[in-house]
């Protein structure tokens, strides 16, 4: 693989534009090769894409209806989640989007928002520390099985087939293979967290990571066990037409308990207590240095309401696809085609420039107007980096100093949303 810094010429908007663009610019990152790389059949990456998907989208029945697998018909899950994950789509714009909804469904998607805004304000605390063992040790599990994720069950098989192919799952099925892998079958739940990340369209370390934390019981102390009820309740076809149907490995409640608490994860402290709020929050306020001359953009904040490229409508964009962090990550072609739409969609409105490269290497030289990002490898890369002007994070719930060892504990301090002076 190439080391150096290479322009990339700008992206295609279109599916089969984008895939050959990956195939030829990127395919050696990928975890398919260039040969193998596949657009998600489900979903199209850009802002039109997104505000599309918005408008498309009726929150009524979301609450009974989220957690539902098969038939199709029947899911209440939103699928707005890649364009979440990517700032097509704020937190800020959801939680008001819902605003007419049915009370309840509307209390359950804004309770959903702020759990997304909760894994952000965790992963911004202790950085990459939230892929260890958060509170408590991975329940232990007397005899692993060889594979934890046996295709001869039809509920694996299927929901990986979808994982795979379309990068998505619903809340349930994602909690159905976390269960398996680590409660169940005693696999490391870190690199089963990775298979996810690797497929996921809305993949991020904040927000895998604690799905996964939660699951496993390593957040909370409380193992979800994973069973063939609630297949049976969720999407009953499945075991209809599983080969395994009568000798079924999942038919009872896995025997796992809670692993001990222990430290190996982020301080005790670091959990009580913020010990620098500043560095976790960013700035309330833009911080002019000097004048721009180009807007960096991140995988986080790619909308067109991102902060600093609503500032400064008439300078460049630059994305940087980071050639050795790619390489290690080894994500889906199908992750990156929808980020090359979403850049190829961007340049139909503005120029964009893409390239290739380490991103200190590749941004040297610029003065950047940029978004701060609440991830770790932002702020490395800002400090190497002439950022002249930081605009503040859109948060939902500005990140606040107290206990963040639990969502519970995070929202009793402050995890709520004030609109016009009223919380809600």
């Amino acid at each position: 693989m190439p080391d150096e810094t290479a322009t990339l010429p700008t992206p295609p908007a279109d599916a089969d534009g984008a895939t050959a663009w990956v195939a030829e610019h990127l395919g050696d990152l990928t975890f398919d090769g260039a040969g193998g790389v596949a657009a998600s059949p489900r979903f199209r990456g850009g802002q039109g894409a997104a505000d599309a998907a918005l408008a498309a989208w009726d929150a009524t029945g979301y609450a009974s209806r989220r957690n539902e697998v098969l038939p199709v018909e029947r899911r209440g899950a939103s699928g707005l989640s890649p364009y979440i994950r990517y700032g097509l789509l704020s937190l800020r714009q959801l939680h008001a989007q819902v605003s007419g909804a049915p009370a309840r469904d509307r209390e359950k998607f804004r309770d959903e928002l702020l759990w997304q805004e909760y894994a952000r304000h965790l992963y911004a605390r202790v950085g990459d520390a939230n892929g260890r063992d958060l509170r408590y040790a991975q329940p232990a599990v007397a005899d692993p099985w060889p594979e934890p994720w046996p295709r001869e069950m039809k509920c694996v098989a299927t929901t990986l087939e979808e994982l795979e192919t379309d990068g998505w799952l619903v809340n349930q099925t994602r909690m159905w293979l976390a269960s398996q892998w680590s409660v169940r079958a005693g696999a490391a739940w870190p690199e089963g967290e990775h298979r996810f990340f690797t497929h996921l369209l809305d993949g991020s370390r904040a927000a895998n990571r604690l799905g996964w934390q939660w699951t496993v019981g390593t957040g909370t102390g409380r193992p979800y066990g994973f069973s063939r009820w609630q297949v049976r309740k969720r999407a009953p076809e499945l075991c209809a037409t599983c080969t395994l149907r009568d000798a079924c490995p999942i038919e009872r409640w896995p025997d796992a308990t809670a692993g001990d608490a222990h430290a190996d994860g982020p301080t005790r402290a670091d959990l009580r207590h913020d010990r620098d709020l500043a560095a976790t929050a960013g700035p309330a306020k833009p911080v002019l240095a000097a004048a721009p001359d180009h807007v960096w953009l991140t995988a986080e904040s790619l909308g067109d309401a991102d902060p600093a490229l609503a500032a400064h409508p008439g300078l460049p964009a630059v994305f940087v696809f980071d050639a050795p962090l790619l390489a290690r990550w080894r994500l889906s072609g199908k992750r990156l085609i929808f980020l090359a739409e979403t850049l190829g969609d961007l340049a139909t409105r503005r120029e964009v420039r893409v390239v290739r490269g380490d991103p200190v290497s590749a941004l040297a030289g610029k003065r950047l107007a940029a978004t701060f990002t609440p991830v770790p490898g932002w702020a490395r890369r800002a400090a190497a980096l002439d950022v002249a002007d930081v605009h503040p994070w859109p948060w939902l719930v500005r990140p606040h100093d107290g206990g963040i060892g639990s969502f519970s504990a995070w929202r009793k301090r402050g995890g709520s949303v004030t609109v016009a002076g009223v919380g809600v």
